[in-house]
Formats: C-alpha cells, sequence, structure tokens
C-alpha cells in the first residue's frame, strides 16, 4: 500500500472519530444549556463528516451497493466473532465492568447489525420498504417497530429512535 493510502485511511479514521467525538460533546454542551457551542459542535462534525467521506471515496472503499452491503456483512461479522471477544476478555481480566457492558451490548448488537446487512443483500433489488429504529442505549436495530423493551439491554420503547 502506498504511502498516500496509509495516508488517507489514517486520515479517515481520525476524521470519523472527530465527527463522533464532536457529536458527543454537542449533546454535553446541550445538556448543560451551551446551545450555541452545541451548534458549533455539530457544524465542525458535520465538516469532519464531509473530510472523512472525501478520503473514503479516494481509497475506493465506496462501491456498488451489492458489494457494500458484503463489506459491510464481513466488517460487522469480523466485529463480534474476532474483535469484540478480544476486547471482552480484556476488560473482565482487567476488572472493567463499564467497559465489559460497553463491549458486551456492542458485540450483541454487531450480530444484528451483520443479519440486516445480509437480510438487505439477499433482498436487493426488491425494493422492499421497512422503518428502522436504534435503542438510543445500547445501538440495538429493529426493522419495523420497536418492541416494548429493548431484548439487548432492556430499555423501554420510548428509548427506539426512528431512523430517516
Amino acid at each position: 500500500m502506498s504511502k498516500t493510502d496509509q495516508d488517507l485511511q489514517e486520515a479517515f479514521a481520525g476524521e470519523s472519530q472527530a465527527n463522533r467525538t464532536y457529536l458527543a460533546f454537542a449533546k454535553k454542551a446541550d445538556a448543560e444549556g451551551y446551545t450555541q457551542v452545541a451548534k458549533l459542535f455539530r457544524a465542525a462534525a458535520e465538516a469532519e463528516t464531509v473530510h472523512a467521506l472525501n478520503h473514503l471515496k479516494e481509497l475506493g472503499g465506496i462501491k456498488s451497493t451489492k458489494e457494500n452491503l458484503e463489506a459491510a456483512v464481513s466488517g460487522e461479522t469480523h466485529e463480534f466473532q474476532n474483535m469484540y471477544p478480544r476486547m471482552i476478555g480484556n476488560a473482565k481480566a482487567e476488572g472493567r465492568k463499564a467497559a465489559l457492558r460497553s463491549f458486551d451490548l456492542a458485540n450483541q448488537v454487531e450480530k444484528i447489525h451483520a443479519a440486516l446487512y445480509q437480510k438487505a443483500l439477499e433482498n436487493l433489488g426488491k425494493n422492499e420498504q421497512a422503518d428502522y429504529y436504534v435503542c438510543q442505549v445500547c445501538g440495538n436495530t429493529v426493522e419495523g417497530e420497536p418492541p416494548d423493551k429493548c431484548p439487548v439491554c432492556g430499555a423501554l420503547k420510548k428509548m427506539f429512535r426512528k431512523v430517516e
């Protein structure tokens, strides 16, 4: 891999992390009543997304929808089969209960994501319509109406947000 491609990958990762970090900062600023600061953090997060997408495009990381779905299934499967189990083991060994919960919840949801992507791949071209809801506690993603209680973390139905 060329140095420029390595730089593009590093920049993509950095810009992607900055986006999520700034959105978390915005949420905290809103909670503390700093609406203007929150707006600035959201604006910067949007700019970081533009940067990240430009880098990903230059890397050739955006392909056909079929190829993108295959990559998503592969990535999510890697996370729940390899990445998170290793992280869960480390958190257990270090007695980090909150990190263990965070990793465990994510691991459970990655399995769901992989299944949803696989279903979309199998139904590609059928143009079936469905709504998706995301649990704001654990990230569980459901197709159709959310359950009364999240099967992953136990959060109530009101904690699911519809994705537009």
